[in-house]
């Protein structure tokens, strides 16, 4: 009888989970992220994985103005009513800036720590395997270093595959 217990509560959680991720507009994601503002723009890959309908993961590894930036965020998101294909997010994440040594005169690498929420649109193409998604990520800089600063006007603009 334990076993059909068993057996019942994995085949209705496997049916939740299923419908759970039928309900959103994507699963996971994979292109081109911009980190644009206060100070330099940033490019490079960016992976967004859905694991529910609310609950999001994204991931960047950026580079740009002698700098490479890695980045992950966790977003809660919703979908806009009356507008299909388009959700809202809300979330952050850490940011680990690793700045050149001979742009920034450190003595040697730096990486700086920055805690980054955001706020943002992501719209999935109808018909098209692209989502595309635009967000307010001010930098909250966490360190000591009097050359570094918080960014309160760093914008995220993301094109992505959708598979």
């Amino acid at each position: 009888m334990r076993k059909l217990f068993t057996i019942l509560g994995c085949v209705a959680l496997f049916a939740m989970t299923t419908t759970a991720v039928k309900a959103q507009n994507y699963k996971t994601s994979l292109g081109l992220g911009l980190d644009f503002g206060d100070g330099a723009t940033l490019v490079g890959p960016s992976l967004r994985h859905h694991f529910t309908r609310n609950t999001a993961l994204q991931a960047e590894v950026l580079f740009g103005g002698n700098t490479t930036v890695i980045q992950g965020f966790l977003q809660y998101n919703a979908p806009v009513k009356g507008a299909p294909g388009l959700d809202w997010y809300l979330g952050g994440g850490p940011k680990f800036q690793i700045y050149d040594r001979d742009r920034y005169f450190f003595d040697d690498n730096y990486t700086a720590v920055y805690l980054v929420p955001m706020v943002g649109l992501d719209y999935k193409l109808k018909g098209a395997p692209l989502a595309i998604a635009l967000d307010w990520r001010p930098s909250i800089y966490v360190g000591d270093n009097p050359f570094l600063d918080s960014e309160a006007g760093r914008f995220g603009l993301g094109f992505r595959f959708v598979f």
